[in-house]
């Protein structure tokens, strides 16, 4: 999710203290909770087993990619307001990813993985983002810090898994990542990934103790961030540890965002404002699951054949020249997700946005 462009009203939290702790707060606890099950239970030493990737890839993950369509697809006037956009980008991501794939499958899955990677950084940002416009916060030193801790919070974790490779675990598939990196980079910056989140936690007691507004919410994803990414990566080396806490800590929130705006833009009786009811989030995640559902479906049969128990059928055995078309399709939603979460989001060329999110 992109930084917002305009400044909301000001205010500690980005809806209430309730929504945001449950939202940040809580996907983090549940990665948490799911990791200590899974040291008790010796599941770490492992790969992700059926029911926690279930649970987290198909139902999270691939489920908030498919959200994006409640945000546009399913929305008339929206399709209708930038159908150059709309249209043009999955078209423009697919033959991207026909090409991609055409030269070289490596090639396809590398790029992919960097794309996927600038999406999941850019949306702990723009949390951040948002709760600083929240507060009103302008000053130069709260942003710079503020920018710091997220990349810091997320991009060293990067650097340390470029520089330990190969892990137990990978984006999509083994060997996306560029090899290489000396493992002394990862060693040698520590110290100041360490001192950057320290000056943040430092900056944020300096201003309680002076009496100056601060963000509890905007302090929850730091350090939720944090806590995520340097836990799934750093310091564990596991496929199931990796996979709890990178996909709970990006794919539940995005999942309440897009509620959050359906509640208000589809509040008139209709068809889709049944499904933004309160207390109403079987109805809301049930199209979401199935269609998540059927693309994992698609891509073990076509592609991955490693889970024939939940996805029956034959290897239709498709050849080189077909999977160049078909895998970029398969790739499709998650591809145009990543593209379009750069504009949706944004109150510059968004009108009302703010107010359908209830800022």
């Amino acid at each position: 999710m992109s930084a917002t462009a305009a400044a909301p009203a000001p205010g500690r939290w980005l809806v209430s203290p309730r929504w945001d702790l449950a939202v940040f707060g809580g996907s983090a606890l549940l990665a948490l909770a799911l990791l200590a099950w899974g040291a008790f239970t010796g599941i770490l030493d492992g790969t992700t087993p059926a029911w926690a990737w279930i649970g987290t890839v198909v139902l999270v993950d691939v489920a908030h990619v498919w959200a994006t369509a409640y945000r546009v697809y399913a929305d008339p006037d929206e399709r209708r307001r930038r159908p150059g956009l709309y249209y043009g980008v999955p078209l423009a991501v697919y033959a991207a990813g026909v090409l991609l794939y055409s030269t070289s499958p490596g090639l396809f899955w590398r790029t992919l993985a960097y794309v996927a990677v600038f999406h999941f950084v850019r949306q702990q940002y723009g949390w951040v983002a948002l709760y600083r416009r929240r507060l009103g916060e302008h000053g130069t030193l709260d942003r710079v810090l503020d920018d710091a801790a997220i990349y810091s919070a997320t991009l060293y974790p990067l650097l340390h898994w470029h520089a330990n490779l190969p892990r137990e675990f990978e984006w999509f598939i083994e060997g996306d990542f560029i090899p290489g990196l000396p493992r002394g980079a990862a060693e040698a910056l520590l110290p100041v990934h360490l001192g950057i989140m320290a000056a943040y936690a430092a900056r944020q007691l300096w201003l309680l103790a002076a009496g100056r507004p601060v963000s509890p919410g905007k302090n929850v994803v730091v350090a939720t961030t944090w806590a995520a990414w340097f836990v799934g990566i750093v310091a564990l080396d596991s496929d199931y540890a990796f996979t709890v806490t990178n996909v709970l800590v990006h794919g539940i929130p995005y999942l309440a965002l897009v509620w959050l705006y359906g509640r208000n833009r589809y509040a008139a009786p209709a068809t889709l404002s049944r499904l933004f009811r309160p207390h109403a989030w079987a109805l809301y995640l049930l199209p979401l699951v199935a269609l998540a559902w059927i693309e994992e479906w698609g891509w073990d049969r076509v592609l991955w054949h490693e889970r024939p128990h939940l996805f029956p059928g034959g290897d239709p055995g498709f050849g080189p020249e077909a999977l160049a078309l078909i895998v970029p399709l398969l790739a499709l939603p998650q591809a145009t997700h990543y593209v379009l979460d750069g504009w949706i989001w944004r109150t510059r060329g968004n009108p009302g946005l703010r107010e359908r999110l209830g800022f």
